[in-house]
């Protein structure tokens, strides 16, 4: 399995085009899954020649890698992660799970997750592709979030990496699995922030030091 991530250096030398072609591919790759876009048709639909869009991405891997990551950051950017100082823990961690949830429950999330469950068999690559993108690397910025609460005495987690699994695991719930069947719409905002609240409450209760 190839799972390239190819190094990107520097900012783009346009902007506007590269976010084009980012938006684009967000439309595509939802509605037609990998195999069934081109880059022409990626091209054309940013408004971009085939060649601008290849001096942004290296091929239809890169172009799909990052359109998954630039999806995640525009809900829960890695800097919901690094905390601003004086935020405390509880809130750093709704914080955290309110992003999370609008990002799994936005429309356009739930449909490429669809598809990609729906290829998955016969298109594993870019599962994989998918899946270090968006869930792996999500996973990797939680760990190391409950890493440093742990080395501040925050929190007393002993598995960072099944603790940040717990975490979104538990954000996730039923409804997640309702929502991707069709069996009911995406819960509403101020729903998905009490779920937020009484997550946080069950996972701080579990990971904080007793106290004297």
């Amino acid at each position: 399995m190839n799972l390239r991530n190819p190094q990107k250096l520097g900012r783009p030398k346009n902007p506007e085009k590269h976010q084009a072609i980012l938006q684009a591919a967000a439309e595509l790759f939802p509605a037609k899954g990998f195999s069934g876009v081109s880059m022409m048709e990626i091209a054309e639909k940013a408004n971009v020649s085939k060649l601008t869009l290849y001096s942004h991405f290296v091929d239809k891997e890169d172009l799909y890698t990052q359109s998954v990551i630039d999806c995640c950051e525009q809900q829960l950017p890695a800097s919901s992660f690094k905390p601003a100082p004086g935020l405390d823990l509880e809130q750093a961690l709704r914080a955290i799970g309110n992003g999370f949830l609008d990002l799994i429950m936005d429309e356009k999330a739930l449909t490429l997750h669809r598809m990609i469950i729906q290829q998955s068999g016969a298109d594993g690559d870019h599962a994989g592709l998918f899946f270090n993108a968006g869930p792996a690397r999500m996973l990797s910025e939680m760990r190391s979030f409950l890493e440093q609460a742990s080395r501040s005495g925050a929190l007393l987690i002993a598995e960072p990496r099944l603790a940040a699994e717990h975490f979104f695991c538990l954000l996730k719930g039923l409804v997640y699995m309702r929502v991707m069947m069709g069996l009911c719409p995406p819960p509403a905002k101020a729903e998905r922030e009490k779920h937020v609240r009484e997550v946080v409450s069950l996972f701080l209760r579990a990971y904080r030091p007793l106290t004297a």
